[in-house]
C-alpha cells in the first residue's frame, strides 16, 4: 500500500481561525472583572481598595482601561470629599487618573467632567472646574452637557470666594448651553450680588425666584431677608413713584397693581421686613394689602402659543383620517373676531366629571349649562364664557330634543365652539 510522504494536516481547535483568540479573549475578562470591582468598591465607598486594583491593573500592563474605568474611579474619588480623612487622596488621585484618561486619547463624558469638577472645586480652583466643563463642550457641543449639576461646581465655587466677573462667565454659558438654574444656584448668586452690592443683579436674581421657583426654602428666605434689612437695599433706587407708569409697565406684565413691573427699585428709603401669613382672600395679614394676580407677561403669553399653535400643525400633520380636517389657523381666525372672553370652559370635562358609574354619562343640564349660568351671572357685565365641546358631541346633543334649545342659545351667542373631526377639544 502505498502512503504518502506528507502526514495528513490536522487543525488545532486553538488554531481554527473561526475561534476567538484566547489571549484577547483574557483580556476582555480582565476588564470586565476590573469594571464588577470597580462598581463593587463605588457601592461600598471603598476609596482604598479601589485604587489598589486600579494601581494594580496600570502596573501588570495585562488590563487595557477604558472610558468606563476611569468613569468609576473618578466618581469614587468625588463621592470621597465629605470624608476629611480621604479628602486630599481623593483630589489628588482624581486629578492624575482624570490626566491619564485624557492623556490616553480618551474623551471624557458628562458624568467624568461632573466628578472632576467637584474634585477641583473642592479644591477651590474654580478655573478648572470651568475649564473642563467648556473644553467638554468645545469638543462634543451643548449637547454632551445636559446638565445643571456640571456647570454647579464652579459657579457655586466662585460665588464663594466672590468672584463676580467669573460667575457672570459661568451663567452665560449656562444660557448659551440652554441650561437653567435652580434654586440653590439662584440662592448663591443673590447671596453674592448682595454682599458685593450689585443691586442691579440682585434685582435680576429676586424675580428668577419669581419666575423659575416660586416656593423658596428657609434658606433662600433668609438671603432675600438679609439683603433687604441691609444699608444697601435702603440706598437703592432706580425710578421714582410715577403711579401712571408703574401701572402701564404691571399691566404689561400681566398684573395692574402690584407685582413685577420691571422698572427696577421704587422709591428709596428703609424697608419694613415682616413675617406674615396670606388670608384665604389674598389679603396680606402683616400690611392689610390685597395681593395682586400675577399673570404671564407678552413675552411668556406668546412662547405659550406658539409652542401651543406647533403641537396642534403636528398633530394634524400624524393624522391618517381620510375625513378633511379644519387647519388649527381657523380656529385662531374664529377667536380672533369672538374673543372677547373671560372664562374658558372645557366642556367634556365638566361634562363628564364624576359620571364614571353605570348610569353616569354627559351632564348637559346639571353640570355644564349650570356652570356656563354661574359664570354668567357672576361676571359683572353678564358676559358669556366660551364652550369647547368636540362635533360629534354637538351633534348628538342637537339631536336629542332635551339638550337642544341650550345648545341653539350658546351657537345664537357665538359661545359654542365646535372642534372639528381629529383634532382634541383640548
Amino acid at each position: 500500500m502505498a502512503t504518502s510522504d506528507h502526514p495528513r494536516s490536522r487543525h488545532r481547535r486553538d488554531e481554527s481561525p473561526t475561534k476567538p483568540n484566547k489571549k484577547k479573549k483574557a483580556s476582555h475578562n480582565q476588564e470586565k472583572n476590573l469594571l464588577v470591582s470597580l462598581h463593587s468598591c463605588s457601592k461600598s465607598k471603598n476609596l482604598s481598595a479601589a485604587l489598589s486594583l486600579y494601581d494594580a491593573a496600570i502596573a501588570s500592563g495585562d488590563v487595557r482601561l477604558i472610558q468606563q474605568h476611569f468613569q468609576s474611579l473618578l466618581y469614587l474619588c468625588s463621592a470621597s470629599l465629605g470624608d476629611l480623612s480621604l479628602q486630599t487622596l481623593a483630589i489628588d488621585r482624581g486629578f492624575q487618573d482624570f490626566e491619564r484618561m485624557v492623556g490616553s486619547g480618551i474623551s471624557p463624558n458628562e458624568a467624568s467632567v461632573t466628578s472632576m469638577a467637584r474634585l477641583a472645586a473642592a479644591k477651590g480652583d474654580g478655573d478648572y472646574a470651568f475649564k473642563v466643563v467648556k473644553d467638554l463642550v468645545a469638543v462634543c457641543g451643548v449637547s454632551s452637557v445636559p446638565r445643571l449639576r456640571t456647570y454647579a461646581q464652579a459657579l457655586l465655587c466662585f460665588c464663594e470666594r466672590l468672584e463676580a466677573e467669573k460667575w457672570y462667565e459661568v451663567e452665560e454659558h449656562m444660557e448659551a448651553s440652554d441650561i437653567a438654574l435652580e434654586e440653590v444656584e439662584i440662592s448663591a448668586l443673590l447671596k453674592v450680588s448682595a454682599a458685593t452690592g450689585r443691586e442691579n443683579k440682585v434685582y435680576r436674581y429676586l424675580h428668577k425666584l419669581r419666575e423659575c421657583v416660586g416656593f423658596v426654602t428657609e434658606e433662600t428666605s433668609k438671603v432675600i431677608e438679609e439683603w433687604f434689612c441691609s444699608e444697601k437695599a435702603s440706598e437703592v433706587s432706580e425710578i421714582g413713584s410715577d403711579v401712571e407708569l408703574l401701572r402701564a409697565a404691571g399691566l404689561k406684565n400681566g398684573v395692574e397693581w402690584g407685582g413685577w413691573h420691571g422698572l427696577g427699585w421704587v422709591g428709596e428709603g428703609k424697608w419694613v421686613v415682616k413675617k406674615g401669613n396670606v388670608s384665604p382672600d389674598e389679603e396680606c395679614l402683616s400690611c392689610g394689602e390685597h395681593l395682586a394676580c400675577v399673570d404671564t407677561n407678552e413675552v411668556e403669553t406668546e412662547n405659550f402659543v406658539n409652542s401651543l399653535v406647533a403641537l396642534a400643525v403636528e398633530r394634524k400633520a400624524k393624522m391618517n383620517s381620510s375625513e378633511p380636517m379644519e387647519d388649527f389657523s381657523e380656529f385662531q381666525e374664529w377667536l380672533e373676531k369672538h374673543g372677547d372672553y373671560e372664562a374658558i370652559l372645557d366642556g367634556a370635562n365638566i361634562g363628564l366629571y364624576q359620571q364614571n358609574f353605570a348610569d353616569g354619562g354627559f351632564s348637559l343640564s346639571q353640570q355644564l349649562d349650570a356652570v356656563v349660568k354661574e359664570l354668567y351671572n357672576k361676571s359683572g357685565n353678564k358676559k358669556w364664557p366660551l364652550i369647547l365641546l368636540h362635533k360629534k358631541r354637538v351633534n348628538a346633543l342637537l339631536e336629542n330634543p332635551n339638550h337642544r334649545n341650550v345648545v341653539e342659545e350658546w351657537i345664537s351667542n357665538d359661545v359654542l365652539y365646535t372642534t372639528p373631526p381629529g383634532s382634541n377639544d383640548d
